[in-house]
């Protein structure tokens, strides 16, 4: 299970009890119609402790008097049972309770989601609601507001650890008398879209590159359409949009909104002078402003007061995020003003907004502080292809963590909502376009842009915006059904030869003939690492390109991604002859191996100490990573725990056992008779999809049989025995690891990486016991078994050894590899690790670095996952919260992995019995700063797509010697 799908089964447990017990979906249904909404009826809570009929007040004057409106009673049971909170009043709220934290701040975010659901569906569960007077008083609210961000703001660890989430908060929460013009802006344009589909063009542009003009476009609009509008009652709805526009982005003196909370702040607050200085010289006058001058000040303000709040006093900080998010404001109205007229001046404006989208809380301080002298101005005029194009692969980078961390935040609690209010799925889009990240993305994608026409880097990836922004990771090609799909996807059926575009990367995935996601996850993830061995191509997109895709889901298309990173994407109908040809059966036809079993030793049937087992055992005795982790002990003996082997011979008398169900019929020659009924299957000429039907029907059978298969008590004694002998204390007594470890594994070209079962952190005996039969059983899964059909003629042959090894309760754990996995070069680096145990394998949205080969780091991406797991000694798994603002690697731990990457490359090529010369494909964990060895094989791409005649015929040509004038006015 991976860390994703564990946190949601843990923190949302009761979806299925929700689903049994109550329909949401009609409960909301019910209360957009109800002139009550959510609410059962309004009454006086006094300060007393009584409650009063409406029209019977508190008898005693307090301000601790309130009326307001009681939830009904199915509301209170969701509350109480489901954790779900509609209609959430604050003023009777406790603060603790309402910051949520046990539940990552579940009901606070479930308040910010309901206001955006009431401004963009005429008051959601409140549309009758919001004219039922008294149900809560403006002025209650934003007393309760003040108090609560008080309390909060006060709280050092909690504003460093959840910095872009309460200035979020302080944004919807009431606590004075600001409105969010922008968000009704982004509304009111959708309902008059939705309404009238003839004004969408005006709508995207809107919500895509909003200004000040837009409001003449809408007038025109409304002038042309008049009849057609006022028919739907949409007149005074346009003209009301227009004035708006024209408010924020035209006569509004944002600078001068500044001065409310200037005022509040305290005589000694270090930033007081700083955003006084900026609205004395930025206040509108009858000249038009320095508009690049206006957004570098703002954003260099912006990134001074997140750097500086908590220096600040607690009663000072509400006035800086008020002021805040002011600036972001100015920013983002200004931004589009800037006009950057050449690609250096492209590249200035792309570093500031980067420093506003951190002031903003989007990036972390640390992330943009390794990004910052990525982005700087590179300070030439000319510049070689390569130095562009590393930049703009920062610049994309920092919009990527930016929408990561919208998504971090808020991704669970809007997915839950998606499932009875399909419309919640717009707020972490609204998050995003309302914020500095949509100014910035515009301008690395026009950057983008211009460096695909300079380098002749033409994505084509059917008629979605920004193509500059679209970024290849895989090569491969593929043709089948275009699936779009929301959400988390740990469930979802897949087809083969389908291509699949994620809103966020899989942990596991069933083989796939494409990828594509919105957030890459990792790079170095066994999915990742799958796809590359297969020859997948997979690529990474904005989350506006992914829209845009919706409308292609169902549709068969091709899709490619170059070695350079070009990436096509087009109807299969308008396939070119040479396109067409790949997938004739000559053309498409893909080198199938088999498993080597001509030197199995089924014969040694005993534990053995791993210390016993070198590389060249690897497939004889067991799999390579037992084998290869013994013989690392023996080359790095301070690095890699002890361990035992169940070797190949013991699994292999197992199944001569005789199999339940089959008439005295051993599991072996079950297996060996199912496969080769599936072979006259199709001899015969049955097809595809009934053989693979009939063979996963019947390898389910053998599975389910497997895990009740009886152990030797000889094996259990031989345990037992072993355990106190090389892990040092009796069985039960020590926590470990029971790892699948087959001969299919880590073959000159295929890796197997993370195909079959891990059982973590075992200590019970009966846990253990389990445990080995669950491994035994695991090569047998659909997807185990559809990953390696898809390489191996002789899947009957696959044979499972199980490595045993003492559980190491790490701090980080992940993945490095001896290679630029995106650079391509062979002496780069490339590191990907995230918190506690499993890091970086499972798909987690790892902390990534490029360590390259003049020594220079780049942050490749942050660790982007809420919960870690970590392995207490009693067995089992805790998951633990993990904070973005603290960094995982320090630069001690990176400078020893870059030595370790030296000692891997140095000494495994000369390792007795160790196949292959590099690059490597290391697992590792830090405890305590020390490094822990868990795995190195080989890394295995794809050299059919890495030497495919059509994918280089897609990829750019650069002739050599040329360069970019970056002061080339831009025409695009």
């Amino acid at each position: 299970m991976s860390l994703r799908l564990l946190f949601t089964s843990l923190a949302f447990s009761c979806l299925a009890a929700l689903a049994a017990q109550t329909d949401v979906s009609a409960l909301v249904a019910k209360y957009k119609e109800d002139p009550r909404g959510p609410y059962r009826d309004i009454r006086w809570f006094c300060a007393s402790g009584d409650v009063r009929e409406p029209k019977d007040p508190c008898p005693e004057p307090s301000k601790e008097n309130r009326q307001h409106a009681r939830y009904k009673t199915e509301v209170i049971n969701l509350g109480r049972d489901e954790h779900l909170f509609l209609g959430q009043i604050l003023a009777p709220t406790d603060r603790a309770k309402f910051w949520d934290e046990a539940n990552n701040h579940s009901r606070l975010i479930q308040y910010q989601l309901g206001n955006y659901l009431a401004a963009i569906d005429d008051g959601w569960i409140l549309r009758q609601a919001q004219y039922y007077r008294g149900a809560f008083q403006v002025e209650d609210e934003m007393a309760w507001g003040r108090k609560f961000f008080a309390w909060l703001l006060a709280k050092d660890e909690e504003v460093a650890a959840n910095f872009y989430l309460i200035r979020q908060a302080v944004k919807d929460i009431p606590h004075n008398n600001d409105t969010n013009l922008t968000q009704k802006i982004r509304a009111d344009s959708k309902y008059i879209a939705d309404t009238y589909p003839k004004f969408m063009a005006l709508r995207t542009k809107i919500h895509g590159q909003p200004e000040g003009k837009d409001a003449a476009a809408v007038e025109s609009f409304l002038r042309e359409h008049q009849d057609e509008l006022a028919t739907l009652q949409l007149v005074e709805a346009t003209q009301t949009l227009a004035d708006d526009i024209r408010t924020a982005y035209l006569s509004h003196d944002l600078v001068a909104d500044l001065l409310p909370h200037i005022e509040q702040l305290g005589g000694e607050s270090a930033l007081k002078p700083k955003l006084t200085a900026f609205t004395e010289y930025h206040a509108t006058n009858p000249s038009v402003p320095n508009t690049m001058g206006r957004v570098t000040a703002a954003a260099d303000l912006l990134w001074e007061i997140r750097l500086g709040l908590l220096d600040e006093r607690d009663q000072d900080r509400l006035p800086l995020l008020d002021a805040s998010l002011i600036l972001e404001t100015i920013i983002f109205t200004s931004a589009n003003d800037w006009k950057a007229n050449d690609a250096r001046a492209l590249t200035e404006k792309i570093c500031y907004l980067a420093e506003a989208a951190a002031g903003a809380g989007l990036v972390e301080q640390w992330e943009f502080e390794a990004a910052a002298l990525q982005l700087a101005d590179m300070n030439y005029r000319y510049v070689f292809p390569y130095m562009l194009e590393n930049y703009l692969d920062n610049a994309r980078r920092v919009v990527e963590w930016g929408t990561a961390t919208n998504r971090a935040v808020y991704g669970e609690v809007v997915e839950r909502y998606t499932a009875f209010e399909p419309k919640a799925q717009g707020f972490l889009d609204d998050r995003i376009r309302s914020s500095v990240l949509l100014p910035l993305g515009n301008a690395v994608g026009k950057l983008g842009d211009w460096v695909a026409i300079a380098g002749n880097l033409n994505n084509a990836m059917l008629d979605v915006p920004n193509q500059g922004q679209l970024r290849g990771l895989n090569p491969g090609y593929a043709k089948g059904t275009l699936h779009v799909i929301e959400g988390t996807p740990e469930e979802l059926e897949v087809n083969a030869t389908d291509i699949y575009v994620f809103a966020t990367p899989p942990a596991d995935l069933k083989p796939v003939g494409g990828i594509a996601t919105v957030n890459e996850g990792n790079m170095v993830s066994h999915v990742q690492l799958l796809a590359r061995n297969l020859g997948i191509p997979n690529a990474v997109l904005t989350d506006e390109q992914f829209r845009a895709l919706r409308k292609y889901d169902g549709q068969e298309v091709f899709y490619a991604v170059s070695n350079g990173g070009t990436i096509v994407m087009k109807k299969a109908a308008d396939l070119t002859d040479t396109e067409k040809a790949l997938f004739t059966q000559t053309e498409r036809k893909t080198d199938r191996i088999t498993v080597p079993v001509e030197n199995i030793r089924l014969d040694v049937r005993r534990v053995l100490n791993m210390r016993e087992v070198r590389s060249k055992d690897s497939g004889k005795l067991c799999g390579p990573k037992a084998a290869n982790l013994g013989q690392l002990k023996a080359l790095f003996p301070e690095k890699v725990v002890e361990g035992l082997v169940i070797p190949f011979g013991i699994f292999r008398a197992h199944l001569d056992q005789p199999m339940p169900g089959q008439g005295g019929k051993s599991y072996w020659a079950f297996l060996n008779e199912r496969f080769a009924e599936a072979r006259k299957m199709e001899e015969s000429g049955r097809s595809a999809t009934e053989v693979e039907a009939y063979t996963l029907a019947q390898l389910d059978i053998l599975r389910e049989a497997i895990l009740e298969i009886q152990l030797d008590p000889g094996l259990i004694q031989a345990l037992q025995d072993s355990f106190r002998t090389v892990l040092g204390d009796a069985l039960g007594k020590v926590p470990v690891f029971l790892r699948s470890d087959t001969n299919m594994e880590d073959l000159p070209d295929f890796t197997g990486a993370g195909l079959n079962l891990t059982v973590f952190n075992a200590v019970d005996p009966a846990a253990i016991i389990d445990g080995i039969k669950k491994v035994w059983a695991s090569p047998y899964t659909e997807r185990s078994y559809r990953w390696r059909q898809r390489y191996l003629l002789n899947p009957e042959n696959v044979y499972p050894s199980i490595l045993i090894i003492p559980s190491v309760d790490v701090d980080y754990s992940g993945v490095m590899i001896t290679k630029g996995v995106a650079s391509g070069r062979e002496d780069d680096v490339t590191v990907a690790f995230s918190r506690g145990a499993g890091g970086a394998v499972d798909g987690q949205a790892a902390e990534a670095y490029l360590l390259d080969y003049t020594g220079r780091t780049v942050l490749l991406s942050p660790a982007r996952e809420r919960f870690h797991r970590r392995l207490p000694a009693t067995g089992g798994s805790v998951m633990l919260s993990a904070p973005f603002h603290q960094r995982i690697l320090s630069e001690a731990n990176l400078l020893e992995l870059r030595k370790l990457a030296a000692e891997v490359e140095r000494v495994m090529p000369e390792a007795p019995g160790v196949t292959g010369s590099g690059p490597w494909d290391v697992e590792l964990g830090f405890q305590n700063n020390r490094i822990w060895l868990f795995q190195i094989r080989p890394f295995v791409e794809n050299k059919q797509a890495q030497s495919s005649d059509y994918l280089e015929s897609i990829s750019p040509r650069q002739p050599e010697g040329i360069y970019y004038d970056l002061t080339v006015p831009l025409e695009i």
